[in-house]
C-alpha cells in the first residue's frame, strides 16, 4: 500500500513538472493593459515595460514571478517586505516579494522613477523603445551585454511597440445628445475621435441618413463605401462625420490579427480609406490584406 502512495505521488510530481508554461503570447494578453497603465502613469514605454517582463520572468514562469510575484528581478535595495534568495549575478541574492503580479508591475515603474541613476531615461520619447533598451544597460539595470538587444528583440518579434501609444485604453465613448432624443441609434466616439454608430437589424443607408440629417452622398463619402457594399449588416460600424486623415494617438503601425481588406482597416481604425492607401501603396479599397501585415497609419 505504502509503495502505491509512494508512486502515485511520484508521478503527481512528475506531471506537475510537465505543466503547460505560459507563453509569451498569454503573457503579454494578460499584462499588455496593465503596461499601458503604467505608461499613462509613469511615462515607460509599455513595450519596454513588457519585454522586460518577459525576458525577466522567462514569460511569468521563473521561480522568481511563480512565488514571489517578482516578474522584473528587481533586488531588495532596502526593501522592508517580503524577501526571497535565489542565487543570480552571486549566491544568495535577496530579492523583493510581492502580494501580487500587479504589485510587481507598480514598483517597476516606481523603481525607475525614483533612482536618480535612471533619471535621464524620462528625456526619450515614450515611442524610442531603442534608447529606452539602450539606456536601460547604460544605467545598470541589468550585466548582460546583450540585454537592450534582447529587448529589442523580443518588442520586434511580437510588435509591442503598438501598445506604446495606449490605444488600447481608449474605449468608445457614448455622446448624449441633450438636443434631441429621438435618435435611434447611441452615438459613440472612436479613440480616433469621430462619431459613429452600430447598425441594427433592418437598417439600411438611408435610415441612417435620414435620422441623422445627411445625405446618402456624405454617407457613403464619410464610410469609403464602395460599389460592393450595397447592404448594411448588423454590427457594422457607420460613420457620422469624416473619418481622420491620420492616427491622432501617433501610433505609427499595426500588425493585422486577421485578413482584412483596405475599406476594412479603413472602418476599424477611422481613417480615411486614400490615406491607408497612400501610406501603404495600396490601390484599391478592395485590396485584401493578410494576417501578419504590418500596416502604416501615419
Amino acid at each position: 500500500m505504502n509503495k502505491n502512495l509512494v508512486l502515485i505521488s511520484a508521478l503527481l510530481l512528475s506531471s506537475s513538472s510537465f505543466a503547460a508554461k505560459i507563453t509569451r503570447a498569454e503573457y503579454v494578453d494578460t499584462w499588455k493593459e496593465t503596461a499601458i497603465q503604467q505608461m499613462m502613469d509613469h511615462n515607460i514605454p509599455a513595450s519596454i515595460t513588457l519585454a522586460q517582463g518577459i525576458l525577466e520572468s522567462g514569460s511569468g514562469n521563473s521561480t522568481l514571478a511563480v512565488e514571489g510575484n517578482n516578474h522584473f528581478g528587481i533586488k531588495c535595495h532596502g526593501w522592508t517586505g517580503k524577501k526571497m534568495y535565489m542565487d543570480d549575478d552571486a549566491k544568495g541574492e535577496c530579492f523583493r516579494v510581492y502580494k501580487n503580479a500587479s504589485e510587481s508591475y507598480q514598483d517597476h515603474s516606481t523603481f525607475l522613477t525614483t533612482y536618480s541613476r535612471y533619471a535621464f531615461l524620462f528625456e526619450y520619447d515614450v515611442t524610442d523603445y531603442k534608447s529606452w533598451a539602450k539606456g536601460l544597460k547604460k544605467a545598470g539595470y541589468a550585466t548582460s551585454p546583450k540585454y537592450p538587444e534582447k529587448l529589442i528583440k523580443i518588442i520586434e518579434e511580437l510588435d509591442l511597440d503598438q501598445y506604446d501609444t495606449g490605444m488600447m485604453l481608449e474605449a468608445p465613448q457614448l455622446i448624449v445628445n441633450n438636443e434631441s432624443h429621438s435618435n435611434k441609434h447611441s452615438v459613440m466616439l472612436h479613440s480616433n475621435k469621430v462619431k459613429y454608430v452600430t447598425v441594427k437589424e433592418g437598417d439600411t443607408f438611408y435610415k441612417i441618413s435620414k435620422e441623422f440629417g445627411l445625405t446618402l452622398k456624405q454617407l457613403y463619402r464619410y464610410n469609403d463605401f464602395g460599389s460592393s457594399k450595397d447592404m448594411l449588416e448588423a454590427g457594422d460600424i457607420v460613420y457620422i462625420q469624416p473619418k481622420k486623415r491620420s492616427n491622432i494617438f501617433k501610433r505609427t503601425r499595426t500588425t493585422l490579427t486577421e485578413d482584412m481588406t483596405v475599406a476594412e482597416i479603413s472602418q476599424k481604425f477611422a481613417m480615411n480609406a486614400k490615406t491607408v492607401m497612400r501610406l501603404n501603396g495600396f490601390t484599391s479599397p478592395d485590396d485584401v490584406i493578410e494576417k501578419g501585415e504590418k500596416i502604416t497609419l501615419r
